[in-house]
């Protein structure tokens, strides 16, 4: 990986670990930032097996985007959102999981990132929210579909129009976040996760990720159907063979790393 500014980036075998990195300013989300994060997650290799996004200083996840550059955004600015609408849908598409460890602030640009990775896990101290409709605009990286996805139309409603900023207990009440944790223990428990993902089935993974995803707005016929077709891949893989063979023998599978080859549309 190529030396960044604004980001850390530290690869340990199959875990990945990329974190923010503008305490001074509650890890803001600026163009050069977003631009070094998608290219650190373009550039993941292919034995990475669990991404976690995190924020240095302990005070925040990211408090949204930069509001020096905001002023300087216009309609025409970044017409298609560019590299920010791209590493959401990268965070999203993964075929491991990406987790969003959240301590301090997750608002606006840095809630939208938190909600486009797979599972979310977060200090009790956190407070999150998607405030603006204050700066007369709107969440337009997933925000509104996003949120809407996980707590229902009336709630997100609710929370954008009014802009309002909600404690971890209650985005752990709402389905926002799946995991609450001490900040005296939240380090470890972070480690601990991924020590869990880590060991998973990686086609399996890849297969629950992508279904889930791509089936939520289908009939059911149809996404059953595409469940299915996974559910095939799957029973001529090695890591199908290797768990069947680890429970009759009563001892932990042993996985393979991710595949690469596998297209599936």
């Amino acid at each position: 990986m190529p030396g960044y500014e604004t980001i850390k980036f530290i690869q340990d075998g199959p875990r990945a670990t990329l974190s923010f990195n503008r305490p001074e300013v509650l890890n803001a989300l600026n163009n050069q930032l977003i631009r070094e994060v998608l290219d650190a997650v373009t550039k993941l290799p292919d034995s990475t097996r669990v991404l976690i996004l995190r924020g240095e200083g302990g005070k925040a996840f990211a408090a949204g985007a930069d509001l020096e550059e905001m002023r300087r955004r216009t309609p025409w600015s970044e017409i298609d959102f560019g590299p920010r609408r791209e590493l959401a849908r990268r965070l999203e598409t993964a075929p491991f999981p990406t987790v969003a460890a959240i301590e301090g602030f997750a608002l606006g640009g840095g809630l939208e990132l938190a909600l486009a990775c797979h599972l979310r896990i977060a200090a009790t101290s956190a407070r999150l929210g998607l405030p603006e409709s204050r700066l007369g605009i709107l969440p337009a990286n997933g925000g509104t579909a996003r949120l809407a996805r996980l707590v229902g139309r009336g709630t997100a409603l609710r929370m954008i129009m009014l802009g309002e900023q909600i404690d971890a207990t209650e985005a752990r009440r709402l389905g926002i976040v799946d995991w609450l944790v001490e900040p005296a223990e939240f380090d470890a428990e972070v480690n601990k996760l991924a020590d869990r993902l880590v060991t998973l089935a990686p086609i399996a993974t890849r297969a629950i990720i992508d279904t889930v995803t791509r089936t939520t707005d289908m009939a059911l016929d149809h996404a059953i159907d595409y469940e299915h077709r996974w559910f095939q891949l799957c029973l001529g893989s090695a890591d199908k063979q290797e768990g069947v063979q680890a429970f009759l023998e009563k001892r932990p599978a042993k996985f393979g790393t991710r595949p690469s080859n596998i297209i599936f549309k």
